[in-house]
């Protein structure tokens, strides 16, 4: 059985980095909308997932965390199925939390052009830490 001196020696000698993406690999072109027939009446659309992916962009380690989307639609709403193969590109992409929701937030926005958006990327706590990302958006 190795010591703790020891141990310490193998765990320092261990390769700390793994292989990830770049944000390039964020596939926002599978993103597909609908028609939504009731314009002018607000219905608020709220989506939400437990298994959002990333990975830290210094070690590779993944991050994983609850996506809730709300948005109020236009003129077209967001097909689920795309949105799932959406974010599944980003499993393997090195990006820091307060750049993922962002980068979701403006990938939504540019596709189905709401009249409004929020984003919540509310991460598992990892190292003891807790970290949640509001951003939102508004149609001028």
């Amino acid at each position: 059985m190795a010591t703790i001196s020891e141990l310490r020696d193998e765990y320092e000698a261990l390769d700390p980095s793994l292989e990830w993406q770049p944000e390039s690999a964020i596939d926002s072109g599978c993103l597909l909308t609908f028609g939504y027939e009731y314009t002018g009446q607000r219905s608020e659309v709220v989506i939400d997932t437990d298994e959002f992916t990333a990975v830290c962009p210094w070690t590779g380690l993944p991050d994983q965390g609850t996506l809730t989307v709300t948005y109020v639609p236009d003129r077209s709403c967001i097909e689920l199925k795309s949105l799932k193969y959406y974010l599944l590109s980003y499993r393997q992409v090195g990006i820091v939390q307060e750049h993922a929701a962002n980068r979701v937030l403006n990938d939504l926005v540019a596709a189905c052009q709401p009249l409004s958006m929020a984003v919540k990327l509310d991460y598992n706590t990892r190292g003891g830490l807790h970290t949640t990302v509001n951003v939102s958006y508004e149609k001028p």
